[in-house]
């Protein structure tokens, strides 16, 4: 049976360039993202290409839901051997002022939906001697001037959440890479042109990061790699 590629919190930019280079190189892709419609078109323009894929709607903050879409995934396309993690959420842009929920649902998209991804196809991952690709960002970083940048443009509560799993990126590499499971993360520095955070001078291109993470999961070396 052949690989597949679970594209955690699939949108137009990174992800989807991820799941077309993946899907070139002979992988099923599962997509994964909260909406229908943005799903079933991109479904259809991998499905064109020739890339056999599925798409499955959960909410990637809810373990219990990641746990059920990982059986559904398995069932469909069949064992897992990369799950590619991008999902993030935006919200407690302001520490002071925030609702705490707010920076509970940031923190659950970005680690604990994670984990919950990891810990369901941790079977396949090791019998496959597959890998754990994350999406990280420069606001993880201890930093003053990346803390000021967090502050002002509001997003505190998403530099809280990459801050954490960026730590929990190195955690997963220092547990699975005994079991054969490469874990890697490419920590995105700048713009991603054609995305939510394109205000007209994005710097970077999805294509290029998807290949980046086509490097990290050949040579299975390098913990953490920058682009920016």
């Amino acid at each position: 049976m052949g690989k597949t590629i679970v594209i955690c919190g699939h949108g137009p930019g990174i992800s989807d360039a991820v799941a077309r280079k993946f899907g070139k190189e002979g992988f099923s892709v599962a997509l994964v993202a909260r909406s229908v419609d943005k799903l079933d078109s991109a479904l259809k323009v991998l499905s064109a290409a020739g890339v056999r894929a599925a798409a499955f709607t959960t909410d990637l903050g809810d373990p219990v839901a990641v746990k059920a879409m990982i059986g559904k995934v398995r069932e469909s396309l069949g064992p897992i051997t990369v799950i590619h993690y991008n999902a993030y959420a935006g919200g407690a842009g302001d520490l002071t002022t925030s609702d705490a929920a707010e920076l509970r649902t940031s923190f659950d998209v970005s680690v604990t939906g994670l984990v919950s991804a990891v810990q369901s196809s941790l079977s396949d991952l090791v019998a496959e001697k597959g890998a754990v690709l994350v999406t990280g960002g420069g606001f993880a970083f201890y930093d003053s001037k990346i803390d000021a940048m967090a502050t002002q443009w509001n997003a505190m509560g998403l530099a809280v959440a990459k801050a954490a799993q960026h730590k929990t990126v190195g955690l997963l590499s220092a547990k699975l890479s005994p079991q054969g499971v490469y874990v890697g993360e490419v920590v995105v520095l700048g713009a991603v042109k054609g995305t939510a955070f394109d205000s007209g001078h994005a710097n970077l291109d999805a294509n290029d990061i998807a290949t980046k993470f086509w490097d990290l999961f050949v040579a299975r070396k390098e913990l953490s790699a920058q682009i920016g």
